[in-house]
């Protein structure tokens, strides 16, 4: 038990840990996690000889035992991110400390606090899970400890593969290796780079309750995803990062809290051409058929002019076929972050 946290460390204060959905994981607050940042980035910059600029000024605070979902589209600087706090990438400049160790002064100290899960599946086809496994907790100088590794494979539900060879796993079960090989050395943080890319619907949330398991027992994750609905359902707190830029990090809630928004959407008995200006004030938008009406409102406002919109769409003659609201979603908070950036 508790193989998959990280050194034994005494903490004066425990990190409250948020309750996660039905089928995530522990509620359970985990053990050794404290309030403070475990990664952070100041002023991050990564320039190429072409003079293309991947990064331009990162500054980012990773708290410990949180999981933070960045996201951003493709080009956006997410991996090369990743690549540069984990040792991948030399910073043009910057600073970068993990755990209180400076990647560029101690090296070595830091990078063996991190875990690193690539997009790329790049395993050995003819070894055997529980070797690779155990051949990577060798490379970061760890004694050889088979009990840790198969506690490692149980918890990932590889225990029936560990005599498997890679070339006989699904793509699923080969990247639950990569994330066993990552968490071989007993790393702190854990880097997952499109840790669902290429998986079916099934495999992500299976992918989502081991990744939620694992902050259960202690570890911080970072993951990129494309997928909106991951962050969702797993972070804690969402990074947008676009042209080399990080646009915003804020807790998942207060975010959608915050920046989401209600949408009334009235279908109409009869198409209209346009709007009659007595609805002016309530800045509606019309669909192209002229069937439908949108009507946008803040849901932490003391009125929502609901009532007031309805009657005086009554009194303006037109008929009201249907009525239905929709809440502002992740996806709808970050494409609108992207296109006032572009």
């Amino acid at each position: 038990a508790g193989v998959l946290r990280g050194p034994k460390t005494r903490f004066a204060t425990l990190r409250p840990f948020p309750a996660l959905q039905p089928g995530l994981g522990s509620a359970d607050p985990p053990k050794g996690c404290l309030m403070p940042s475990i990664v952070t980035d100041q002023n991050l910059r990564k320039a190429y000889a072409g003079g293309f600029e991947a990064l331009k000024g990162v500054s980012l605070d990773i708290e410990e035992c949180e999981i933070l979902a960045l996201l951003g589209p493709n080009g956006a600087g997410k991996t090369t991110l990743i690549s540069t706090i984990c040792g991948i990438t030399v910073p043009t400049s910057g600073s970068i400390t993990v755990g209180g160790h400076d990647t560029q002064t101690s090296f070595r100290a830091a990078r063996d606090l991190i875990g690193l899960v690539p997009q790329e599946i790049n395993l050995e086809p003819f070894e055997t899970v529980f070797n690779t496994v155990r051949f990577s907790r060798g490379l970061f100088g760890k004694p050889r400890n088979d009990a840790y590794v198969e506690d490692i494979l149980k918890q990932l539900s590889l225990d029936d593969k560990k005599d498997s060879t890679i070339m006989m796993l699904s793509g699923g079960m080969k990247r639950r290796v990569l994330i066993a090989k990552a968490l071989s050395h007993e790393p702190r943080v854990l880097f997952l780079d499109e840790p669902t890319a290429g998986v079916d619907v099934e495999l992500r949330k299976d992918m989502w309750e081991v990744v939620a398991r694992l902050k259960a027992s202690g570890v911080t994750i970072i993951l990129t995803t494309h997928y909106i609905e991951e962050a969702e359902a797993i972070a804690d707190r969402v990074g947008v990062i676009n042209k080399g830029e990080i646009l915003l990090v804020q807790d998942k809630a207060d975010l959608m809290a915050q920046m989401g928004q209600k949408q009334l959407q009235i279908a109409l008995s009869d198409a209209i051409s346009e709007i009659p200006n007595t609805l002016n004030s309530y800045a509606l938008e019309r669909s192209d058929d002229g069937l439908h009406l949108t009507y946008s409102y803040d849901t932490t406002g003391e009125r929502t002019g609901i009532t007031t919109l309805l009657n005086d769409l009554q009194a303006s003659g037109l008929q009201m076929k249907d009525i239905q609201t929709k809440q502002s979603s992740l996806e709808d908070i970050f494409v609108g972050l992207v296109k006032e950036q572009a």
